[in-house]
């Protein structure tokens, strides 16, 4: 039984075997750990479907792999006899005692025969016969191709595995080739060695301690998706404040018995999601998306909260925060935080969303221009509340605390006055909690 990756859901189609939990010839049963995979937005567990003897690891820890792609072999039973029959060389041993008259008759003509079964199989196609009688992963016959690399001499000098040609091999043979060439080449070569050299010594001192870490696929996936977002999106941010003094006088009086009556806790989350549903309403391209030439708007409002997790930036979403009451929304935030910190987010939990709140106050954070997270056209930046003079009435003024709001948004659908338009909905509605109320 072949091990594949299942499907990964909406818009993954590859993922990385962060790593293997069990190795060729171990025993495993039905519903074992076999392989921990890393995707754009989780990582997911791939557990045995069959009892049985893992055979063959066809993919190793660090490759990327597509779904559908099988990455594995479950032998039925035991499986010893399989086993031997692969890993054993000394299994064909007893042929190989047999004269050496037969042996010279048969071997030339099953030789030919085999290549040709070979030859006809394979198609014979360039990209397939650089494989040869060993395997290869895409990934590293796309490496041999673009360094001009025979993977059968990559093969006849690693001497790691024979049936198997890795993308360090690769590299390695590469490296020792370019090490080998480099006395025969002409002087042009060495001065730009040389001018490299003085690039990379400016930019790292090798005298001064340094660390070097591997992004880890969801980082690589945030990186490539906010350049993205910066990239196509015609990005615009606006700035406002919000008195903060009606929330926290009702969080002050109500928040006891809030807990006491629906046990958890009543933050300012479920206030800034009711907010934004309300303002959405009255703005509806807020919560739409563009699909070639045309705009989606989306009736509803699945809303998704950024979390910080210890894997980089998430988003899990809120479904429906339109029907939720402040009790149902604040647990559901509380969940999906608890999951995010200890990394048991599933997929359903982080698709679709079609706008996001994002919190830097809780680390701090005084203003902000938050990054779209793309295909939505609108995102809600909080920062920390601070206490600040304001004017109150006509000569009045008193110490307020006081939130600064980013919104940033697409203006390719959205103008400036629609944007600035919804932030003040969302001003006046958090600082009037009864008509925050009335909208929810």
């Amino acid at each position: 039984m072949d091990i594949k990756i299942p499907a990964l859901g909406e818009s993954i189609t590859e993922g990385t075997i962060s790593s293997w939990m069990k190795k060729e010839g171990d025993s495993v049963k039905f519903g074992d750990l076999l392989l921990e995979l890393e995707t754009d937005k989780v990582n997911l567990e791939i557990n045995a479907e069959a009892d049985g003897i893992l055979q063959k690891i066809n993919r190793q820890a660090g490759e990327t792999v597509q779904v559908g792609e099988s990455v594995g072999v479950i032998s039925a039973g035991q499986g010893s006899a399989q086993a031997a029959e692969v890993q054993s060389p000394s299994a064909q041993q007893p042929a190989a005692a047999a004269s050496d008259s037969g042996q010279q008759t048969n071997s030339a003509p099953n030789q030919a025969a085999q290549a040709s079964a070979s030859a006809a199989n394979n198609g014979a196609s360039s990209e397939e016969n650089e494989e040869g009688p060993f395997t290869a992963s895409p990934s590293v016959r796309k490496l041999a191709r673009e360094r001009g690399i025979d993977l059968n001499q990559v093969r006849s000098t690693s001497g790691i595995d024979a049936n198997r040609v890795s993308r360090s091999e690769v590299e390695a043979y590469s490296s020792a080739a370019s090490s080998s060439s480099a006395p025969q080449a002409s002087q042009r070569p060495q001065v730009q060695a040389e001018k490299r050299a003085v690039v990379e010594s400016a930019a790292v001192d090798a005298s001064k301690p340094t660390e070097r870490k591997k992004m880890s696929r969801r980082r690589v996936t945030i990186a490539n998706r906010l350049v993205e977002a910066q990239r196509t999106a015609a990005m615009l941010t606006t700035f406002n404040e919000v008195d903060m003094t009606a929330i926290m006088d009702v969080r002050k009086r109500r928040k006891q018995s809030f807990q006491e009556k629906h046990d958890v806790g009543l933050g300012f989350m479920s206030f800034f999601t009711k907010a934004v549903v309300g303002a959405l309403k009255s703005f509806p391209l807020l919560n739409a998306e563009i699909e070639g030439e045309d705009i989606l708007v989306k009736k509803y409002y699945d809303i998704g909260i950024a979390v910080g997790a210890k894997e980089g930036l998430v988003v899990p979403v809120v479904r429906d925060a339109d029907r939720l009451s402040f009790a149902e929304i604040e647990r559901n935030i509380g969940e999906l935080a608890v999951k995010a910190r200890d990394n048991k987010l599933s997929l359903a939990d982080l698709q679709g969303g079609t706008f996001t709140i994002t919190n830097g106050g809780v680390f701090g954070s005084l203003l902000s221009t938050p990054i779209l997270n793309t295909p939505q056209v609108g995102i809600l930046g909080m920062h920390t509340i601070q206490r600040r003079p304001v004017a109150v009435g006509v000569d009045g003024i008193e110490n307020r605390p006081m939130m600064y709001l980013a919104l940033s948004y697409d203006h390719r659908i959205v103008d400036g006055s629609e944007a600035v338009r919804f932030l003040v909905t969302i001003k006046q509605l958090l600082e009037d909690p009864e008509a925050l109320l009335l909208e929810g």
